[in-house]
């Protein structure tokens, strides 16, 4: 049986492994969308280097977690107070394995606390499938990004008790 995920608050001092599990993420679990195309994927990670992701942690509108499985980062998420999913990233081997399930939720939960009635992401086409999965639904048209596909979803978040 293998050990439960924890999903913990991100701290500065994470901001490099972050980026790292982000990159990875997308050089190897997005190569359908980038199409290993070196200028794609250097303007995506680009947008979620080190400096971008220590930012986002000082930013008191923004929220960060890592999912942890042994004390091990296996993937990462953020949320702002406005209620858009920043982004869900999880180390390759460990996709579909409950790590962006748990990302989510714990990301969700920040926003129902904080009474945020919907959460929206921008997603890849091939990630779409996922958030659907966890109950999101397409908002608008699809759109691009720098040559990357969008596809945009919302979940409308019941209010904690």
């Amino acid at each position: 049986m293998e050990a439960s995920i924890c999903i913990c608050p991100a701290k500065p001092a994470d901001a490099g492994i972050i980026s790292r599990i982000i990159e990875r993420s997308i050089r190897v679990g997005c190569a359908l969308e980038h199409r290993n195309d070196p200028q794609l994927v250097s303007r995506w990670i680009g947008r979620q280097s080190a400096d971008v992701i220590s930012a986002h942690l000082a930013d008191a509108h923004c929220y960060l977690n890592i999912a942890l499985l042994q004390d091990k980062p296996v993937g990462v998420g953020m949320a702002t107070a406005s209620g858009e999913i920043g982004f869900c990233h999880v180390q390759p081997e460990w996709f579909r394995r409950g790590a962006g399930r748990a990302l989510m939720t714990d990301l969700e939960g920040w926003l129902r606390i904080r009474g945020v009635p919907q959460a929206r992401i921008a997603s890849t086409r091939s990630g779409a499938a996922f958030y659907r999965h966890l109950g999101y639904c397409d908002a608008v048209p699809r759109a691009s990004d720098q040559g990357l596909h969008r596809v945009t979803l919302h979940k409308l978040l019941p209010l904690s008790d």
